[in-house]
């Protein structure tokens, strides 16, 4: 046993589980804790940044990139709920962040004494938008807990886990065992029953189509293998985007997707909630699913499949892919019908313009193994189903909160977690402006995103909507904007404006090239709707 405070216990623990990056804001609740940190400088870095949004959203950044938990620390009440943000989409992505939190002081927690920065029941709050919470009551708790959660984070269906620690607890001293080694997920154990009724369910199947969710990042060789094996169709959308390479020939876009549930006589989902294509696109008595997901719950979420195969995706596939060849029927190969429908989703595509000319500007400047960072904009929602992914983890999108102004600071993360990788983070002018300030932890951490904001003077979508379907009655949605380039050098950042694709590639060439962080500014006007892509009707059922 070592004699130590509860914020070194919480640091050495961190450390113990491979998390050698904090991102957060100090403040009076936490000063011990960073003093901990300053202690341990060594060996933990840490980052601060001029929001606590943004410290929550590199810590989901990290850990989106890395598929490995990240932290942040950010103060009580205030500080938590300009966190909470990032948490909840933390929570909507499956991202294993873990949160420390303040507190005021313990005998005081819920009395209602009017403590700076009180909250009621911060701790009941954060269970709403985390996998497990948890509170810090003595020196000896420290390393238990934050190595419980940690394991809770990384096991089973990954998602945000947060601790909280009194003002006064986390200097105070008593002598502490840590924990053996670092926290190990949870093992799933493969029903092979299960295994083998999904192999006879999409052996016997001559039109399977495979979709790819988040949940699938891991299993890239296992998803080609099988998809080759069944001479399936696959799509990912947003995180399951890049699992199978969109160069490949049965890697499909999702209005191809769309064309193609139709006509499937079998569905295979892996670590996707499947809600969109059930709900909306539609399910019969003639469409067999097939689930591979590790949360026992999202299988039968919304309709009991064929067969549902629980544990993690890579090794579900490898169980399956050594069953599916005595099931497994002849099929021809469906290049040439694939290629048709490329052919007419490049037809649609073809009239999104300016979009898919910025998209193939960013592809070309991009290197191959970069990072793309989505935003909620126009040229964000194109990317979805025109930007060419090749790799898992290399196109980020926020997922089913669709948060404006999340991308920025998340590809803060991002770089700090790769620093070896370029890094692009897309916006609009009114996502871009929610943290325009992080700039200026760009400069002092010397983290080189490149960021490009799309101007057209206005919340474009909300824009759109009231002009089609309210009449054209305008309200809200217009927008007062800085120059962008001026706004960016005044920060030390270089800035770059580009006004058609051509320049934007040559600035992007060039914004890269500097290995620092840059910004470039287009001003785009209105764009044409991509949602008749991505909203589509229901074809069965």
């Amino acid at each position: 046993m070592t004699r130590m405070t509860t914020a070194a216990a919480t640091v050495e623990t961190l450390l113990a589980n491979g998390i050698d990056t904090v991102y957060g804001l100090p403040g009076l609740h936490n000063d011990h804790l960073f003093a901990a940190f300053h202690d341990a400088q060594d060996r933990l870095r840490v980052l601060h940044t001029r929001h606590e949004q943004t410290a929550a959203y590199m810590a989901l950044g990290a850990a989106l990139a890395t598929g490995r938990p990240q932290a942040f620390a950010v103060v009580p009440g205030p500080g938590l709920l300009n966190a909470s943000s990032a948490l909840l989409t933390a929570y909507g992505m499956n991202a294993p962040v873990l949160a420390m939190v303040g507190q005021i002081p313990a005998n005081d927690i819920d009395r209602a004494h009017g403590h700076l920065h009180e909250i009621p029941d911060q701790l009941g709050l954060m269970r709403h938008f985390t996998k497990a919470a948890a509170r810090i009551r003595a020196p000896h708790e420290a390393p238990r807990i934050v190595h419980d959660l940690i394991r809770q984070a990384i096991s089973g269906r990954p998602r945000p886990v947060a601790l909280e620690c009194a003002i006064d607890v986390w200097g105070r001293t008593a002598s502490v065992d840590m924990m053996p080694g670092p926290a190990a997920s949870d093992p799933v154990p493969i029903d092979e029953d299960a295994v083998e009724e999904a192999a006879r369910v999409l052996g016997a199947a001559r039109r399977v189509l495979i979709v790819l969710g988040g949940g699938a990042q891991g299993s890239s060789e296992e998803v080609r293998q099988v998809a080759e094996m069944l001479e399936a169709p696959s799509v990912g959308y947003r995180r399951g985007r890049g699992v199978l390479p969109s160069s490949h020939r049965l890697s499909v876009a999702l209005p191809v997707a769309h064309r193609l549930w139709r006509e499937a006589d079998a569905v295979l989902a892996i670590g996707t909630r499947l809600f969109q294509h059930q709900s909306q696109w539609g399910v019969d008595g003639d469409l067999k699913i097939v689930r591979i997901d590790i949360d026992p719950d999202e299988p039968s979420r919304f309709r009991k499949p064929a067969a549902a195969v629980v544990g993690d995706a890579a090794q579900c596939l490898r169980a399956l892919l050594g069953r599916l060849p005595r099931h497994n029927m002849k099929r021809a190969s469906r290049e040439e019908e694939i290629a048709g429908h490329r052919s007419w989703l490049a037809g649609r595509l073809a009239g999104l313009e300016p979009q898919m000319s910025f998209l193939r500007a960013m592809r070309s400047a991009l290197p191959a193994d970069g990072i793309f960072v989505d935003e909620v904009t126009q040229v964000g929602f194109a990317s979805r189903l025109a930007f060419p992914v090749e790799r898992p983890r290399t196109f980020l999108s926020p997922g089913y909160q669709d948060n404006l102004g999340w991308g920025y600071g998340t590809a803060l993360g991002v770089k700090a977690a790769m620093p070896g990788r370029a890094v692009l983070s897309i916006a609009g002018d009114g996502g871009f402006l929610y943290q325009a300030g992080e700039l200026a932890t760009a400069v002092q951490h010397k983290l080189a995103v490149v960021a490009v904001v799309f101007d057209n003077g206005a919340f474009g979508n909300v824009r759109r909507i009231q002009e089609e379907q309210y009449g054209n009655r305008l309200i809200a949605c217009d927008l007062a904007n800085p120059d962008y380039v001026k706004l960016a050098e005044s920060f030390g950042v270089a800035a770059f404006r580009a006004r058609t694709a051509h320049e934007l590639q040559s600035a992007l060439e060039r914004a890269f090239a500097l290995d620092a962080p840059a910004l470039v500014h287009v001003p785009c006007g209105e764009m044409p709707s991509p949602w008749d892509m991505i909203l589509m009707p229901r074809v069965r059922g």
